[in-house]
This record gives C-alpha cells, sequence and structure tokens, in this order.
C-alpha cells in the first residue's frame, strides 16, 4: 500500500483513502474526514479488488472471505486509541466543585459550573481530547440551557446527549474535532 491509495476495512463497513503510513500501521481518511489507525493485514486496497474481478472474474465476496480466513483465530484487531478511549468526565454538581457552596448564590453557583466547564473544555481542546460529558444533574434545566449555549459558540464540535444507561437525563456528551 502507498499513499493516497484507496482501501477498505476487512471486518467492517468502513473505506477511506490512505494518508501515511508507520511501521506496520496504515491511516487512513474516510469520506466523513475521520483518520482511523488499522494494521496493513486488515486492509484491502479498492482498485486491486477491482482489477482482480474483472481480469479472473472474482467476487469481492469470495476475495474478502478468502483474507479474512487467513487470518490467525486467535489474533484480535487492533484499533486506534482513540476508539478505545472513554470519555473525559467533567461533574458539574456544585458539591463536587466547592465544599461550601451552601453561602453562595444561585448566579454564583451557575457562574462557578459554566467557568468550570468552558476551563475543562479549553484543557480538552489544548490536549485534542474527543470525547467530553458534561454531567449537570437534572433540576429545573437551567445549566443545561446555559451549557448548550456555550458549547453552541464553539464551531470545531457536536454535542448531544450521553449515554442514557450509564448517565441518565443529566449528561451532555461533546465530540470535539480535530484540527490537522
Amino acid at each position: 500500500m502507498k499513499l493516497g491509495d484507496k482501501v477498505e476495512v476487512i471486518d467492517e463497513a468502513v473505506s477511506g483513502v490512505v494518508t501515511h503510513l508507520k511501521g506496520n500501521y496504515v491511516y487512513i481518511e474516510t469520506e466523513d474526514g475521520f483518520e482511523l489507525e488499522y494494521t496493513a493485514n486488515e486492509l484491502v486496497k479498492i482498485d486491486d479488488l477491482l482489477t482482480e474481478k474483472k481480469s479472473e472474474n472474482f467476487e469481492i465476496t469470495s476475495v474478502l472471505a478468502e483474507k479474512e480466513e487467513k487470518r490467525p483465530k486467535k489474533a484480535q484487531k487492533r484499533t486506534s486509541r482513540r476508539k478505545k478511549s472513554p470519555p473525559m468526565e467533567v461533574d458539574l454538581h456544585i458539591q463536587q466543585l466547592v465544599k461550601h457552596y451552601k453561602r453562595l448564590s444561585n448566579h454564583e453557583i451557575l457562574t462557578l459550573q459554566l467557568d468550570t466547564a468552558q476551563r475543562q473544555l479549553r484543557f480538552a481542546i489544548d490536549k485534542r481530547i474527543q470525547r467530553i460529558v458534561f454531567i449537570h444533574g437534572i433540576g429545573e434545566g437551567v445549566l443545561r440551557a446555559e451549557l448548550e449555549f456555550l458549547l453552541n459558540r464553539y464551531e470545531n464540535l457536536k454535542f448531544y446527549d450521553a449515554d442514557y444507561q450509564k448517565y441518565g437525563q443529566g449528561a451532555l456528551e461533546v465530540y470535539l474535532f480535530q484540527q490537522k
């Protein structure tokens, strides 16, 4: 494989263009603009498959099945670190942020929570962390509305409700798009 080759992943419905090679690892950029890391034996060059199919009347599925059989059965698939890494969690409950919160007014509490959220978001951007979960709690929804207003000011991210089974209704997950 070389730079610019169009490839597909054997066990996944992922395809892309080779952006760079590092040892046995191949980095591809998908149509959505994500860069993913795979080993060379997990990828199939699309152009080669089409040439084989035309010249020898092979079907792509048979070629993929043949390549899959050659792989050792016990070998585990390597995925990029970013896929496996859990999201950074930021708990914005006031009792998690300060010890003596009963003396604070509602405005001071909200300001402290939003400052913490913004500081942690900037930290994640600087450290190239892709996912953050802001745990805001259920309540009346004031903190959530303010968080959404804060997050809408950034262009290179999207946010949505976090995993309901893990966080319930009181959390937002933020996905940060990485700049090249």
